[in-house]
């Protein structure tokens, strides 16, 4: 960990993942033909100065492409996040990250953290070589998040925006502004380093979050759990395929499975009879909708149960998370 200011001041703790922001291209008009996580964290920070009466430090928790996150960066990263805000001294914390995956690490941190402090991931769209990169302004941006009075839980600041953990989502493949809370909107914005908050943060539970979080460091693996998608045509095939090899005796075997489903949580009726297959065969089924807005309204006789508002992606963790409370922990 480096420190770059201290003498006595509140703390915010800047944990660097790679991504985008920590990209290098070989030109400065490049901004898609970039090798991500590339900068260290301390080097992003150059030239940022903190707000008054807040120190920063840094600390590099991993340097990967974000479409490259696995469960086992995630553990080692909600492990650092307990460790720095336990201490009194720090404020909040920023993760930067990379756009890809961000909506699944807000969320899988929330879930295992739901922290009273505000740990903010923040990003870029432009490598950190580029002409005009667009990461040192969304680092300024989440450092006044991270130190703003009444702040909490984890969210998600791109382009002036404060998303939260269980809204964000990862909406256009290119603009700066890639980020959307959906219909429920966002949390805050910042205007020249102030928050203006419109609704409000995420709640912390810090007890059921706790009990989350121990799991994780104590499990020898990770549940496995996959998304099939439902579409026109679709068939069961590879669901069942699933199943005979979880029966086969493989060496991780699925789990759970996600269905990516249309609308209100409708399913193909092919992928719809070869998920009560597999669910009868002990495998966890999960409707989640593939539509980018809106919530699956639950109907009275449903087979299969549904995620309500949560996206496919998050739909996964919660289920990951839920089937590892049915594990035995190691040690």
């Amino acid at each position: 960990m480096v420190d770059i200011l201290r003498e006595g001041k509140r703390r915010v703790i800047v944990l660097g993942t790679g991504g985008t922001i920590a990209g290098r291209a070989e030109a400065v008009g490049d901004n898609i033909g970039y090798t991500a996580g590339q900068v260290g964290v301390t080097e992003l920070l150059g030239g940022i100065e903190a707000p008054n009466g807040i120190a920063l430090a840094t600390e590099q928790v991993a340097q990967v492409d974000s479409k490259d996150m696995s469960f086992a960066i995630w553990s080692t990263l909600a492990l650092r996040c307990a460790h720095w805000l336990a201490e009194p001294d720090v404020a909040g914390l920023v993760i930067t990250h990379g756009t890809d995956t961000l909506e699944e690490t807000a969320f899988f941190l929330q879930s295992v953290l739901a922290p009273s402090k505000p740990v903010v991931l923040t990003c870029a769209m432009r490598p950190a070589t580029a002409l005009s990169p667009d990461g040192p302004q969304n680092v300024r941006d989440a450092v006044a998040v991270a130190c703003e009075p009444g702040a909490q839980g984890v969210v998600a600041v791109c382009a002036g925006t404060v998303h939260g953990a269980f809204d964000v989502q990862k909406v256009h493949t290119y603009r700066l502004d890639a980020f959307g809370s959906g219909d429920a909107g966002p949390l805050a914005y910042v205007e020249e380093g102030a928050v203006r908050s419109v609704r409000s943060w995420p709640a912390s539970s810090s007890q059921e979050a706790r009990g989350r979080l121990e799991r994780i460091a104590g499990a020898a693996r990770w549940p496995r759990v996959e998304i099939v998608l439902s579409h026109a045509e679709a068939r069961g095939s590879l669901v069942d395929a699933l199943v005979r090899e979880r029966q086969s005796g493989a060496a991780d075997p699925v789990q759970g499975l996600v269905l990516a489903a249309t609308g209100n949580g409708t399913l193909h009726q092919a992928l719809e009879e070869a998920a009560l297959r597999a669910q009868a065969a002990g495998i966890a089924i999960v409707r989640a909708t593939r539509c980018m807005q809106g919530r699956i309204l639950s109907t009275p006789n449903a087979l299969l149960r549904d995620a309500g508002a949560l996206t496919p992606v998050k739909a996964r963790i919660a289920l990951a998370l839920e089937l590892m409370t049915e594990q035995p922990a190691v040690g």
